[in-house]
């Protein structure tokens, strides 16, 4: 017990001195090494502990140190923002200790790294289905933990993300319009598919007006024998979408549709 509490205050020493540091980087007391690195953990100098850390956890394997090791080099990562080597380092360590002292964690923080490593909704969402995949995966193995409800948060926050990625795809879609094809019906079908998909999401106004513009669009550029039937569709969407929303700020764009296709069925 004494000579553990030498090492721990020699490792403490070291944290004083760039020179200290580099020896210790060449050490081969691999004790002295796990106390340092436990230091400048501590000290949130998580650079330097997760070089020593990267080391001792192959070293350290199989002994009562490597599963701390693992976690604190996962947590070392996170806290420097390299939530792509965190998230890694947290699964390997749920599949190398499912039921470690900080496996529920261990399984949250993969997660909540992955989560914030996600692009913006413009770019490819690959990243975003496995962070939702990560945390329901928590949800399921944890389902009482303290972190339940943040985990759900985040959850829907990255389904607002996958959700807005098919609003700005719909936009798209509509504002190309007869370019090359018919993109409203594209439209359409891609903002119907997000609603299904995602039924309570705060798009939900958004993508139904953009159905609307769009059948409506569908119609005045149908042929003539299928011009009825479109303002007849666009009709019934107009029904739905004041019936959903009937304080919408698009109710008078809605209402102007509405009165046009009317115009048309009646002529």
């Amino acid at each position: 017990m004494k000579k553990k509490i030498i090492i721990a205050l020699l490792a403490a020493a070291a944290l004083s001195s760039c020179g200290e540091y580099n020896k210790l980087l060449k050490s081969t007391d691999y004790e002295y090494k796990y106390e340092a690195a436990k230091n400048y953990f501590a000290k949130g100098k998580y650079g330097r502990a997760a070089t020593l850390l990267n080391e001792l956890i192959t070293i350290l394997k199989g002994t009562d140190k490597a599963e701390e090791s693992l976690y604190m080099l996962g947590m070392s990562y996170y806290n420097q923002k390299d939530y792509s080597t965190a998230a890694q380092t947290f699964i390997t360590y749920a599949n190398t200790y499912p039921r470690g002292m900080f496996a529920e964690l261990a399984s949250y923080h993969a997660g909540k790294a992955l989560y914030l490593d996600t692009p913006e909704p413009r770019l490819d969402q690959s990243g975003t289905y496995t962070a939702i995949q990560q945390l329901q995966t928590f949800l399921e193995y944890y389902p009482s933990s303290t972190k339940k409800q943040e985990a759900q948060t985040m959850i829907f926050a990255l389904q607002d993300k996958l959700v807005m990625k098919e609003l700005l795809s719909a936009r798209l879609y509509y504002n190309l319009g007869n370019y090359m094809g018919n993109n409203y019906e594209s439209c359409v079908i891609t903002a119907q598919n997000a609603l299904k998909d995602y039924p309570y999401t705060d798009y939900r106004e958004d993508l139904s007006i953009l159905i609307l513009r769009a059948k409506y669009e569908m119609a005045i550029n149908s042929i003539e024998e299928k011009k009825v039937d479109r303002y007849r569709e666009t009709i019934d969407e107009y029904y739905a979408f004041k019936n959903e929303f009937p304080e919408s700020k698009h109710l008078k764009e809605a209402e102007r549709i509405f009165n046009e296709s009317t115009k048309v069925i009646k002529d």
